[in-house]
C-alpha cells in the first residue's frame, strides 16, 4: 500500500501512446458525473474511440457534465507551435477536427467547449475522480510525451492541484461559438 504523495498515481507511461486504449474508454465510459478533454486539439480521441461523439451524447443526457478546452486555431500560440512540430498534420487543423467532431453531435446540454491557449505545454483529463496528465515535451507531439494516472484519494493531492489548473483555465477561456 502506498503512503506519500505519491499515492495518487496509479500507472505513470513514458509515452502517452503507451497507455492502452482500453483504459481510455474505460475511463470515458465509467464515467457519469465530469468528463473534461483538457488537451490543446484532443484530435486522437475522434481517432481512436469509436462513436465517441454518440457516447458523449448519451453520458450528456443522463447528466454527465462534458467539457473541451481546446487551443484557438488562429492565434498566435498555435501558429508556433505548428512552427516547433512542423509536421503536415498542423495544430490548427488538429483542433479544427475536434470542433467538426463537437458539431456533428448537436445541440446537447452539458456539452460544453472552450478555447484556451495557456495549456499548450499540459494536457489534463479528468473521469470523476480519476485523470490522465500528459506533460508535453519540448517539441515532441502529446502522443510521445509521458503520462500520470491519477486516482483521487486526498484534499489538495495531485489529482486536486491538477483539477484546480484546469478550473482556472476554463473560467479564463473563451466559450467556443457552435452549437454542441
Amino acid at each position: 500500500m502506498k503512503t506519500g504523495h505519491d499515492r495518487e498515481i496509479i500507472a505513470a507511461y513514458p509515452f502517452r501512446s503507451a497507455a492502452p486504449t482500453s483504459l481510455w474508454a474505460s475511463l470515458i465510459d465509467g464515467a457519469s458525473q465530469t468528463l473534461v478533454f483538457a488537451g490543446y486539439t484532443n484530435y486522437f480521441l475522434w481517432q481512436q474511440h469509436p462513436r465517441l461523439g454518440a457516447r458523449l451524447a448519451a453520458k450528456a443526457e443522463h447528466g454527465t457534465r462534458v467539457r473541451f478546452l481546446v487551443g484557438d486555431p488562429d492565434s498566435e500560440v498555435t501558429t508556433k507551435r505548428e512552427e516547433v512540430e512542423g509536421v503536415p498534420l498542423t495544430v490548427s487543423t488538429r483542433i479544427k477536427i475536434t470542433l467538426d467532431a463537437l458539431s456533428k453531435m448537436g445541440p446537447h446540454d452539458g456539452v460544453e467547449a472552450r478555447f484556451s491557449d495557456q495549456h499548450i505545454a499540459l494536457s489534463v483529463f479528468m473521469f470523476d475522480d480519476q485523470m490522465l496528465v500528459t506533460p508535453h515535451i519540448a517539441s515532441l507531439l502529446g502522443d510521445e510525451s509521458p503520462m500520470l494516472h491519477l486516482r483521487r484519494l486526498e484534499d489538495d493531492g495531485l489529482y486536486d492541484r491538477f483539477a484546480s489548473h484546469v478550473a482556472a483555465l476554463w473560467e479564463g477561456g473563451r466559450p467556443v461559438e457552435h452549437t454542441f
